[in-house]
């Protein structure tokens, strides 16, 4: 079978969740084959072979991760010339599509962002104007370089793993990969919630929230759930959430299991960043709100007593 190759997604050894569901796509269409940039593989590589990585590229040279994005790519590009793979899967990240644009134009590629699947053939399947078209596109020219949102697919550890073979490369950089350098790295603090992107639950609140201080509702409603909290850009533009937990088109991309709107319109530039959501339920005021053509259930109510209460009989069930 065709070899698929999978960028790895870590942080300082840690397989990142979205790295497992390319891995499980990866082996519905070929032979997955991951690439590891960076230290600290040795902790994860029994990750990779749970999730059926038959194969790692292996880059352990610290210097890679020493500058933004371009040597990862400069690697992607030499393996692709090199082992000819079927295609190309990285994480529909900030960082992942950057990634995948410079690899297209390293190797004269095709590319595809913001797939939600990949069928026989590669032809990749988008949700697009809202969730209100379902597209299919396929790569013409060269190999197939796919960015694929979190979330997307349900990762599946393998029937048979076993330790993957693993291959040392390297790469020589150009000047122009060190264009830009990485001079500090801050670790952000991690609460108890799930990671945004990565969450089965996401628990989101708008302009109906009112103001900082009524986010605590969002919060306890999330944490009853053990789900994540995001905000609309309405409410991270007004100060009451930090703008790193904003999901929509100009913010994050979350395809959660559960998705809980509280308090948000439904404007099409929020319902582009969670419309690919499983189930998807809204609590609002307003029976005309835009959401309620999204939603698997709409709750027409005030927040600030349906939402308390919603959070009140969960606790009590669990």
């Amino acid at each position: 079978m065709a070899e698929i190759l999978v960028l790895v997604d870590h942080v300082d050894g840690e397989v990142k969740k979205v790295t497992l569901e390319l891995l499980t796509l990866a082996n519905r269409h070929g032979e997955a084959a991951a690439v590891w940039v960076g230290p600290g593989y040795e902790g994860a590589k029994d990750r990779l072979a749970e999730y059926g990585a038959g194969k790692v590229y292996v880059a352990a040279d610290e210097e890679l991760t020493s500058y933004v994005v371009a040597p990862k790519a400069a690697l992607l590009a030499q393996l692709v010339n090199e082992k000819s793979p079927a295609a190309v899967l990285v994480a529909a990240t900030a960082e992942g599509k950057e990634i995948a644009g410079r690899l297209a134009v390293k190797t004269g590629s095709g590319v595809l962002t913001d797939v939600v699947d990949v069928t026989d053939g590669f032809v990749a399947e988008h949700s697009i104007f809202g969730g209100g078209i379902i597209a299919h596109a396929r790569v013409r020219t060269g190999t197939p370089i796919i960015a694929v949102r979190p979330n997307s697919v349900a990762p599946e550890a393998s029937s048979a793993a076993a330790a993957p073979a693993e291959e040392q490369v390297t790469v020589a950089l150009s000047d122009a990969d060190k264009a830009a350098k990485v001079v500090e790295k801050v670790v952000q603090e991690k609460g108890e919630r799930p990671d945004l992107t990565e969450a089965a639950i996401v628990v989101s609140g708008g302009r109906g929230v009112g103001g900082a201080e009524n986010f605590s509702i969002i919060e306890g409603l999330a944490d009853s759930l053990g789900g994540a909290v995001g905000a609309s850009r309405a409410a991270t533009d007004a100060g009451w959430y930090p703008h790193s937990f904003q999901v929509g088109q100009t913010g994050k991309t979350v395809s959660p299991q559960l998705y809980i709107a509280v308090g948000i319109s439904g404007a099409i530039q929020h319902r582009a960043g969670m419309q690919t959501s499983k189930t998807i339920v809204a609590i609002n005021k307003d029976p005309e709100a835009p959401i309620f053509e999204l939603v698997d259930y709409g709750i027409v109510g005030d927040l600030f007593q349906v939402a308390p209460q919603l959070t009140e009989e969960i606790t009590k069930r669990k």
